[in-house]
């Protein structure tokens, strides 16, 4: 069945609309004048017979989208005509009468060289170049007026927004999409604001994390209406702003990030404020912890350690918030008597994986063969050991214990453990472990017991990951420095506080990985 549609839009016009009757919006300040580059081509450098034919034929697509009953859009005729209802949405292509599915739109543009289509359920623009929606502050005013929501406005700092409480702020981001527009990736350095490096990794992790950034972006916090003093998640929401909202490649002060976090008076990070260099990964516990509580909607009033542990055990189970969407999963433990085959099964959540370095290099089975990252979940997740456990039907204590994940996050955070401590001492693991691009985790779940069946081979298709961003430590303990990588699109980006380089993938590989973020690939 060919995925070329023909379309349902209502007759054009026969003559064109007067050029008097379209301008570009006038610029506003910060606010890019087009959308996109492409998009600029088609608009400004066509001429205005050109501009007037796309701006008329995108008012015909929203008037068949908005005027018309929301079953419209869906629906289209196969090749022998007969209706075709879709669940997802179509696209209707800018430059022709052409309505095509999303496998169609690709057909269409490479056999007609047309790049732009508008969604069927919203109207947005979609640029086939970019591979991801483009808002032009012109297009977008038209798609909002005729929609009712009145008129485009870049989104506002808090203050404008108390000060002209009148005019509408239609904030929003297209949250099916991963690649970044070509105009605002996303790729900016990170200031060091003494010895803050091990913050500036985490916070590239999170900003380069399609989760959060479409959480962000998307309105998710509501910076205008926010009540927590000193909010880290209003600081988060301010860095993705200007991260992707400004046309900039200068370095990132992330000064309120820094106020907010020693301001949080969190018992348990307390050490973390300081100005001498500290562990990424606690950073990144005490950032995830911080924005469930705030956007969970289970922060206390008063932070106290018997409080906030009172708190978790209440309401983390449970908590829907962007903080256990994006990391959070569950871990099944077995134990099995040896004496008398009880089983107790007990279920936990967790935020990211550790694989313990100094425990697995001094084993002889993978010094041989050189340690791996797919080599250390075998030795956790696959593999039982002995423990104590006195059993409640036979009261022997000879047990074997079973490690598995229950339950895969959207993003996994898989942590290989380079520090120690020793008699007092704290050291670092120097030892090399090998990480691939693309992690299948099915062999580490409690359903990888029955691989033949068909529920089993569909699940494993939904645990393929993606390397997203790599966390690194480099030099000694005490005089170190963290640097990370990360992916955008296929491009591989080098982040050294505010220097930004490209990176290849054989660099990424040969690294010495702290911290790993995968992304499941059914996100996309």
């Amino acid at each position: 069945m060919s995925s070329i549609m023909p379309s349902s839009r209502p007759a054009t016009p026969a003559t064109p609309a007067s050029p008097k009757s379209f301008k570009i919006r006038d610029p506003q300040p910060g606010v890019p004048l087009f959308g996109c580059d492409h998009l600029q081509m088609l608009l400004a450098n066509g001429g205005p017979e050109r501009m007037n034919k796309s701006i008329h034929n995108y008012k015909t697509c929203l008037r068949v989208i908005f005027d018309n009953t929301p079953i419209v859009p869906q629906t289209s005729k196969t090749t022998k005509g007969h209706p075709f209802t879709t669940l997802t949405p179509n696209y209707l292509c800018l430059q022709c009468s052409a309505t095509t599915t999303e496998q169609g739109r690709r057909e269409h543009g490479a056999e007609f060289s047309h790049r732009f289509y508008v969604e069927s359920r919203n109207g947005c623009l979609y640029c086939q170049m970019c591979d991801d929606f483009v808002f032009d502050p012109t297009l977008e005013d038209l798609r909002l007026r005729k929609s009712g929501r009145g008129s485009y406005t870049r989104k506002r700092k808090l203050d404008e927004l108390f000060t002209d409480p009148v005019k509408e702020d239609p904030r929003f981001i297209a949250t099916n999409t991963v690649v970044a527009p070509c105009r605002a990736s996303g790729i900016r350095g990170i200031y060091n604001m003494g010895a803050t490096c091990y913050m500036n990794v985490i916070l590239q992790s999170f900003v380069h994390n399609p989760l959060l950034r479409n959480f962000y972006l998307g309105d998710g916090h509501q910076s205008a209406d926010c009540s927590y003093k000193n909010c880290m998640s209003c600081a988060m929401d301010d860095m993705f702003q200007e991260f992707y909202a400004l046309e900039l490649t200068t370095g990132y002060s992330a000064t309120n990030i820094l106020a907010s976090f020693w301001l949080s008076k969190r018992k348990a990070y307390e050490e973390l404020a300081t100005n001498k260099e500290q562990d990424a990964h606690e950073f990144f516990q005490f950032l995830t912890e911080e924005l469930h509580e705030i956007n969970g909607g289970s922060r206390p009033t008063e932070i106290e350690d018997n409080l906030v542990k009172k708190v978790k055990s209440e309401n983390d189970a449970g908590c829907k918030c962007i903080v256990h969407q994006t990391f959070y999963g569950k871990l099944q433990s077995t134990i099995t008597c040896q004496s008398c085959g009880d089983i107790s099964i007990s279920v936990e959540s967790f935020l990211d994986l550790s694989l313990g370095l100094d425990v697995l290099s001094k084993r002889k089975s993978l010094k041989a063969s050189g340690l791996s990252l797919q080599r250390c979940l075998d030795e956790e997740y696959s593999r039982p050991e002995r423990c104590e456990h006195s059993c409640h039907q036979c009261s022997k204590q000879e047990a074997k214990k079973q490690l598995r994940i229950k339950s895969l996050p959207n993003v996994l955070c898989i942590q290989l453990k380079r520090f120690k401590q020793y008699n007092g001492l704290a050291s670092k693991i120097d030892t090399k472990v090998s990480f691939p691009l693309q992690l299948e985790m099915f062999p580490y779940t409690n359903r990888a017991k029955n691989p033949d069946t068909k529920q089993s081979y569909e699940l494993a298709r939904s645990c393929t990951y993606d390397l997203q961003t790599v966390v690194v430590h480099v030099g000694n303990l005490e005089t170190g420095h963290y640097v990370s990588y990360s992916r955008v699109g296929d491009q591989w980006f080098k982040f050294n506080d505010h220097n930004v380089t490209l990176a290849t993938k054989s660099q990424v590989l040969s690294e010495q990985a702290f911290l790993l973020f995968y992304v499941v690939r059914s996100l996309a």
